[in-house]
């Protein structure tokens, strides 16, 4: 605690929630952000309020949007019969960002865990069963982390989808334990490439 004005130490203690930021931390960037209020705090509110009010999730695939359908969801060229499952959306932008990969993606909402009482409908697997049938998907690859829960998700998805399609996962390169957003392009487009079925 400080003796800085109440909406200050609101801000300090809302940035203190994000990841990666702690209270003394969050104190420096807010300090950092109000010296320069010009060139960064104005701005960054306007365009924390802009997300606030336009921010969706795709009603198709999950990823964060301004539409009701996502561009990747939308686009013709990316009709390709693939479906890449991801965890979550930053997984999804780790693998837009190697641009490797030209489907479609299906987030998941996280993995299935049985200490955090998270099942399969608690997550998008059901609407994932959906697609593979609606929008005849003829492969689904598992880009999931690779931790023990990301595994039995994977696992229970394979079951789920048996004789439906073929169900591959990234192969090489994911280390275990390791999470798809903070490798390098190289290690997602080996990994891509190098995919298996399960």
């Amino acid at each position: 605690m400080t003796n800085a004005p109440r909406e200050i130490e609101d801000l300090i203690e809302l940035m203190s929630k994000l990841p990666g930021l702690g209270p003394r931390s969050a104190r420096r960037a807010v300090l950092y952000l109000i010296r320069k209020r010009g060139l960064l705090l104005a701005p960054l509110a306007d365009a924390m309020h802009a997300v606030a009010v336009s921010a969706r999730e795709c009603v198709t695939c999950g990823n964060v949007s301004t539409s009701e359908v996502c561009e990747i969801c939308t686009s013709e060229k990316r009709a390709t019969g693939e479906l890449c499952v991801v965890e979550d959306v930053a997984d999804l932008w780790a693998m837009e960002r190697a641009g490797v990969f030209k489907g479609r993606y299906h987030v998941l909402g996280g993995t299935l865990s049985a200490l955090d009482a998270v099942g399969p409908e608690e997550l998008r697997i059901p609407k994932l069963v959906s697609r593979v049938a609606d929008e005849g998907i003829g492969e689904v690859i598992l880009a999931l982390n690779a931790t023990i829960d990301g595994q039995t998700t994977a696992h229970y998805i394979a079951e789920e989808l048996e004789d439906r399609c073929t169900v591959t996962s990234l192969a090489q390169g994911v280390p275990i334990g390791g999470e798809l957003d903070y490798l390098d392009d190289g290690t997602i487009t080996a990994a891509l490439k190098a995919r298996k079925r399960l």
